[in-house]
């Protein structure tokens, strides 16, 4: 449990900074909100992850300590 939530918090660690930088580079319209969409788009997809393995789900627990 300690270990799925220390796991959540360098997710959003990682991904807030990749967001940051996403924002900061100067990019041209439509690539900075591609760019931000699949940001997005991966950290749903690692929160769904971890939220299963917090539930008990198929093989989902923490990423970087097991």
């Amino acid at each position: 449990m300690l270990s799925l939530l220390i796991t959540f918090l360098i997710v959003l660690i990682v991904l807030g900074l990749v967001w940051w930088i996403v924002t900061l580079i100067p990019l041209p319209a439509p690539l900075g909100q591609i760019a931000q969409v699949v940001v997005v788009v991966i950290g749903v997809i690692c929160l769904i992850y971890l939220l299963l393995g917090l539930s008990g789900g198929m093989g989902a627990g923490p990423v970087l300590l097991r």
